[in-house]
């Protein structure tokens, strides 16, 4: 442990600007790599899970302690990047640790070409991607528009939450649906990435209610050569697909017309559904809680409660339903507190032990709250 906390305060009197502290040493460990990055007045840590990052901010006085914290018999690699070198720690079984720095002249190089190299997009610079330009993320030579750069990277984000699923997929023809699409911005990215990177044949619908958003985002379909790209005037609810739907894609559906979306992404057997909800207001009027109600003295903790517990009953139920469910953070386009995105994927088969278990957590929540969601409600009135 001394010989750990020496080489710690080694590296990081160093001005580290990058560390990845990796090789957990049983599998049963909850974060599978920590990353950490130098910002302007503290250091980022990502830590992640099979299915989830988690971040967390460390001040630079703190730094070694909390590493010592995360490597102490649990990881068996450490890689730190700063002004010297590359900083390698590796450890053993029984603890002990061997340490080595790669410190040739052209090092501080490397080490800068680390800290400055840019993350890789799916839509990177230089493309040219109409939408992008008409939206004003792009200039018209492929430039991102400095002021556009967090829009730029969110709507990579959400490409990257969909690719995940379509690298893993044999399909090569998509049916999609995308509910309250709006002025469609994403609907066009996604699109366009789908037809024009993935090479994929697409057809997609946009549904909103309102006509003359309809009327401007056919007109630009139009414009840009996207022939298997239609909007109508739809409501969520009682919509019916013209094919057989294989994607499924709802941002921004306010409180319950979530659960409509998603109710029928079920109905037509969706092989993928990507949900960002909106506001959420149905359990906040429902909610009773006489044993814990601590969470709904206080108004704000009341309302992030039940957001929370709205999505967390939606994924258990599309797990009832037989998705693969996931809870990804996300930042919303509409730059609002949300940042939960539902990503679920339908499975071969469920294990009717999964379904059961998922249904039964969703019963205990709402007995103990005295709340019934919608989704439920549809799913099993």
């Amino acid at each position: 442990m001394v010989e750990l906390v020496n080489l710690l305060q080694k590296i990081t009197t160093d001005d580290v600007r990058k560390m990845v502290i990796s090789k957990p040493a049983l599998k049963k460990f909850r974060y599978k790599k920590i990353v950490i990055e130098k910002r302007e007045a503290y250091y980022q840590a990502c830590s992640y899970t099979e299915k989830q990052v988690f971040h967390e901010n460390i001040p630079p006085e703190d730094l070694g302690k909390y590493c010592l914290a995360m490597i102490s018999n649990e990881f068996r690699q450490v890689n730190a990047w700063g002004q010297m070198g590359e900083h390698i720690i590796l450890i053993s079984k029984s603890g002990s640790c061997s340490y080595k720095m790669n410190q040739a002249a052209g090092n501080v190089k490397g080490v800068q070409a680390e800290h400055n190299r840019k993350k890789k997009y799916i839509l990177e610079e230089g493309m040219r991607i109409e939408p992008l330009a008409d939206m004003g993320i792009f200039t018209k030579e492929g430039k991102v528009v400095r002021s556009m750069y967090d829009k730029y990277k969110q709507i990579n984000r959400f490409l990257e939450i969909l690719n995940d699923e379509i690298e893993k997929s044999s399909l090569k023809k998509l049916n999609i649906i995308d509910f309250g699409c709006g002025k469609s911005y994403l609907t066009f990215i996604v699109y366009f990435y789908l037809t024009q990177i993935r090479k994929l044949e697409v057809n997609m619908i946009g549904l909103d209610l309102k006509e003359d958003v309809i009327r401007k985002c056919n007109e630009a379909a139009k414009k840009y050569g996207y022939g298997n790209l239609k909007f109508e005037i739809g409501d969520i609810g009682g919509y019916h697909a013209p094919f057989p739907v294989d994607m499924v894609i709802t941002l921004h559906a306010c409180d319950t017309a979530t659960d409509l979306a998603l109710y029928n992404a079920i109905k037509w057997d969706a092989k993928m559904i990507f949900s960002v909800p909106c506001c959420q207001h149905e359990l906040n009027r429902q909610i009773k809680a006489e044993s814990l109600s601590i969470l709904t003295n206080y108004g704000i903790i009341k309302e992030r409660f039940c957001a929370l517990a709205t999505d967390a009953i939606r994924a258990n139920l599309l797990e009832y339903c037989g998705y693969k469910t996931q809870l990804l953070e996300f930042i919303d386009f509409e730059h609002t507190p949300k940042n939960i995105l539902i990503r679920a994927v339908k499975r071969p088969m469920t294990p009717k032990g999964v379904r059961e278990k998922a249904l039964s957590q969703v019963n205990v929540l709402m007995e103990e709250f005295d709340f019934r969601p919608m989704l439920y409600h549809l799913l099993l009135p």
